[in-house]
């Protein structure tokens, strides 16, 4: 746990310090700055100005005399001396009618407003702007005394959310599960007169960017219910305790305004699992964790109070968190299928102005995997294309191109690359797609090209499937990896050197290898044995052996057979088919980028008859 260090001297200490420098500077300092400037002087000097007649007026005081002079330049200026002894002032000051004097009668102010002028306004005042700096302070940190433990939770009354299931596509189990929970906002009473309960919590589980949020918002918008959106790291703050507060003062909203919805994303922040590796007892994330438990054992579920939560590492979360009567579903937010892409693509579209004829399919088949935030980003991509090309609607030519500017980044159209450089990359290139084409059941070459991305790629070949696939047998995989070293092989084949262009091909290929022996059991040595564990597998898929250091070696050798035996069927394709390589490659180098019907309609022609053609 990491500890955080109070302040070592409580705030009133610095109250007395301030409070003590007023104090000085209010007795020796101020009093100086409403003075006037005054002129000592001895009292000879002073017999000498009356007898001279340069004395205007003149104050006896108690222990000294203040006389000011008739000179214009000195009019601002006060001169004091000495009292004597003298009997005689007064009648020397008789004798000049132009001279006033008087004798003043010391005047004390009340102890009461000099007490109140000197003590007490200075110290409310010094109290009033320190109260100010430090609210202003504490509310940086997260808040204060006052406000401690109150619920950051932003609140959307009724449908302010704006979402509905009409603005969810491509997850339509997610949204037939949640239909449930709007319907019983709806109408409990027809589930209470059968005796069942609502479900107290909802997980929402998936990657990144498939529309968990969305979805949460959408069932407040369709039930017409209050809607309180938390994010699991507000809870957890600098002060030990707040993060309890906080879930407690959340629920006592959330009862108050039922039925309602609670949204609570990136749960996991909160929901870890407990255990030994904290400190101790006071763990603020720990306390915040127990509280949320002890909310959701506490609340009545029958006054239509849901819980939804979403994360994208459900492994991490307590399995106490996860059991029946707190979240009682979970709800896979998978990445969408074709037909959602699909879907996705068109509720996107309606945001933008597009031509008549999209072809949504085309554009659906070529982001697979992607998620709808992705998707949501392509759609834009093309807009933004549009109005770079002076169009005022979306074409088809700026979906593919905006789906090609997310894979690969935007074409670096001034980057020079020599002619050698270039001849190396075509090469490379139709490698790929002409071992991709003479092998069985590889998708389609969709197109080529070799101009230079953003991402770092010179060129890329780019497959796309026919329809969706949701299995991989082993010799898909292996075709894959065969395609894949397509490229380092014709640079092999064609100018007998490898050059940097195959790392992401490795890469790949290597993965795909390992996982082939590691994951599916695709292997006659180690047949059905796990052999590595994925992790996190809606953040990428972390990957780490399960076996012994001797194992780990033995897997090592087995994926190296399998790239080999794929690098060599990839040179024999090449080599039987050495002269399209070098036709397609002279017409790829021509054009720069081709499409993949173009490709087939050059691989199909007769040996030598795309010279003639020329």
């Amino acid at each position: 746990m990491n500890k955080r260090k109070n302040s070592k001297k409580p705030l009133i200490f610095y109250y007395a310090i301030v409070m003590l420098v007023m104090m000085v500077l209010n007795t020796f300092v101020f009093p100086s700055f409403f003075k006037k400037q005054i002129t000592q002087v001895d009292y000879g000097t002073f017999l000498n100005q009356i007898e001279s007649g340069n004395i205007k007026e003149v104050e006896i005081q108690e222990n000294q005399i203040v006389f000011t002079v008739l000179s214009d330049e000195d009019k601002d200026e006060l001169f004091i001396t000495g009292k004597m002894d003298d009997p005689d002032l007064v009648n020397r000051l008789s004798q000049h009618e132009e001279i006033k004097f008087l004798s003043t009668i010391p005047k004390e102010m009340s102890p009461i407003v000099n007490f109140l002028l000197t003590w007490i306004i200075p110290i409310f005042l010094f109290i009033g702007i320190g109260q100010l700096f430090s609210r202003n302070l504490q509310g940086r940190l997260g808040g204060n005394s006052m406000t401690f433990g109150k619920s950051n939770a932003k609140v959307y009354v009724k449908a302010q959310t704006g979402k509905t299931f009409a603005d969810v596509a491509g997850q339509n189990e997610a949204k037939e599960a949640l239909t449930e929970i709007v319907d019983f906002l709806h109408t409990p009473e027809k589930y209470r007169e059968i005796g069942a309960l609502l479900p107290k919590g909802a997980l929402l589980v998936g990657p990144p960017g498939t529309g968990k949020t969305l979805l949460a918002q959408a069932v407040a918008g369709e039930a017409q219910v209050p809607f309180f959106s938390i994010s699991g790291s507000e809870f957890v703050e600098m002060f030990v305790g707040m993060g309890a507060a906080r879930v407690r003062d959340l629920f006592k909203q959330a009862q108050e305004k039922a039925p309602c919805i609670v949204f609570i994303d990136e749960i996991d922040a909160i929901g870890k699992k407990r255990d030994n590796s904290g400190m101790g007892g006071n763990d603020e994330r720990e306390q915040t964790l127990n509280q949320l438990l002890t909310e959701m054992d506490g609340f009545d579920g029958s006054k239509g109070v849901v819980i939804l939560a979403a994360t994208n590492r459900p492994e991490t979360l307590d399995k106490a968190l996860l059991r029946p009567g707190r979240f009682d579903r979970r709800i896979p937010v998978e990445l969408p299928d074709l037909k959602g892409r699909e879907d996705i693509l068109k509720v996107h579209s309606k945001k933008i102005k597009v031509e008549n004829g999209i072809d949504y399919n085309a554009i659906a088949r070529a982001t697979s995997g992607a998620s709808g935030a992705e998707l949501a980003n392509i759609a834009n991509e093309a807009a933004l294309r549009a109005v770079k090309c002076n169009r005022t609607k979306v074409n088809q030519s700026d979906f593919e191109e905006s789906v090609e500017t997310v894979i690969a980044g935007y074409q670096r159209k001034g980057a020079v690359i020599s002619t050698q450089e270039k001849l190396i990359v075509s090469y490379h290139e139709i490698g790929h797609a002409l071992v991709a084409a003479k092998q069985k059941n590889s998708a389609p070459v969709h197109k080529i090209t070799i101009i230079p991305r953003t991402s770092g790629a010179l060129g890329y070949t780019m497959q796309i499937e026919e329809g969706e696939k949701f299995l991989m047998s082993k010799e898909d995989l292996f075709n894959k990896i065969v395609t894949l070293t397509g490229g380092r092989a014709a640079e092999e084949i064609i100018f007998n050197s490898i050059t940097t262009g195959a790392s992401n091909d490795i890469e790949q290929a290597t993965k795909i290898a390992r996982a082939m022996v590691t994951r599916y059991g695709m292997s006659g040595d180690f047949d059905m044995m796990a052999l590595e564990t994925v992790s996190n597998q809606y953040l990428g898929g972390d990957a780490s052996l399960a076996c012994s250091p001797e194992m780990a070696a033995k897997i090592d050798v087995e994926v190296l057979k399998i790239i080999k035996d794929a690098h060599d069927k990839a040179k024999n394709i090449l080599n039987e088919n050495i002269g399209k390589l070098h036709e397609l490659s002279e017409f790829l180098l021509e054009h720069e980028t081709i499409t993949g019907e173009e490709f087939m309609n050059v691989l199909e022609l007769p040996e030598n008859k795309y010279d003639n053609m020329k």
